[in-house]
């Protein structure tokens, strides 16, 4: 059994953002709740500080402590004896590029603990936390069933955290609908470039989580016992309901695309067909005009009304070749 050293049960909080200071960290930031035997440890953007602070209270592979501190980890469950450690992505809208990344959040569970490590702060991870802080009944609740089903509730908060973000995608792809006939066909390109980036983006985090979490879902121990694979099968579904709505926004986007070229395509047929149009009437009268520019005798030359004949010839020309593109629906 890991050496589960005895540590003060204080909450040490994680100052906001702005009031960081760019140095190095010289005591581990760590925030514990512990209830009935049960404790969860949750340490945001770990550091080297943090990972010896685990090291010295508890029996982790020093291999698994790398892993913490790596940012190129896929999803993976490494099983050993006395912890299960898991490492699991998540998206994270990153604002100061206006993109869709992934987030790390890596996991230990033991019989009597659960140690999450997000590289980010994870609004889900920390929305929890904060709620369980607040609620005991909530958070009875949550630790009397032990580790195992903490971690199902912390998993499954995530995960459902996914589903606001698809919703923002699908209302993107409903706008774009619309758009298209709407709007510039250049502007509706740009805003479907984007989304699909966010599509290609997201479906690339959660394709290797599947297997994962199947992976967790066939975990026999003795802190995720079978009475448990119930639980951890809803987030398998939650995952594949996430992957089948990325498939269907797959679909609609690849064919907003094709229909917003069709339109490009369309538009552009339109321009050349009235710039066609254009040069065809003008034609004859850049013919007569380069005709009576020659210096040879020609009909009506020393006629004091020839100007005007020629100009009421080339009008009724012009005219009646309408006309005709009327007729013919090309116009």
């Amino acid at each position: 059994m890991p050496n589960l050293r005895r540590i003060p049960r204080t909450v040490r909080r994680r100052p906001p953002d702005s009031q960081r200071q760019d140095v190095a960290r010289t005591e581990p930031q760590v925030a514990e709740l512990e209830l009935g035997g049960v404790r969860w440890l949750n340490i945001e953007a770990p550091t080297a500080v943090e990972t010896a602070y685990l090291a010295e209270h508890f029996d982790f592979h020093e291999l698994d402590l790398e892993d913490v501190l790596s940012t190129r980890q896929r999803p993976k469950i490494d099983e050993y004896d006395e912890y299960l450690f898991m490492v699991l992505h998540l998206p994270r809208f990153d604002k100061s590029i206006g993109r869709l990344n992934a987030a790390e959040l890596n996991v230990f569970v033991g019989p009597d603990y659960v140690i999450t490590l997000p590289n980010h702060p994870l609004k889900p991870v920390g929305r929890l936390f904060t709620r369980l802080s607040n609620n005991t009944e909530l958070r009875e609740e949550y630790f009397s069933k032990g580790s195992g089903y903490l971690l199902y509730e912390i998993l499954s908060e995530s995960f459902d955290y996914c589903f606001p973000i698809l919703d923002k995608i699908g209302f993107k792809l409903d706008r774009l609908q619309n758009a298209i006939w709407d709007e510039r066909s250049e502007d509706v390109a740009r805003d479907i470039s984007n989304v699909k980036q966010e599509v290609i983006a997201y479906r690339k985090i959660i394709k290797p989580e599947r297997s994962t979490l199947r992976l967790l879902e066939r975990a026999r121990t003795r802190y995720l016992s079978e009475d448990l694979e119930v639980y951890f099968d809803d987030i398998v579904d939650s995952a594949e309901r996430i992957w089948d709505q990325l498939d269907n926004y797959k679909e609609v986007v690849e064919a907003l695309e094709q229909t917003n070229e069709t339109v490009i395509a369309h538009k552009q047929n339109d321009i050349l067909r009235l710039l066609t149009i254009f040069t065809v009437i003008l034609l004859p009268p850049t013919l007569i005009a380069g005709i009576y520019g020659m210096n040879v005798p020609l009909p009506f030359q020393t006629s004091h009304h020839a100007f005007w004949i020629i100009e009421g010839g080339t009008l009724l020309l012009a005219v009646a070749m309408l006309s005709f593109f009327r007729r013919q629906r090309w116009l």
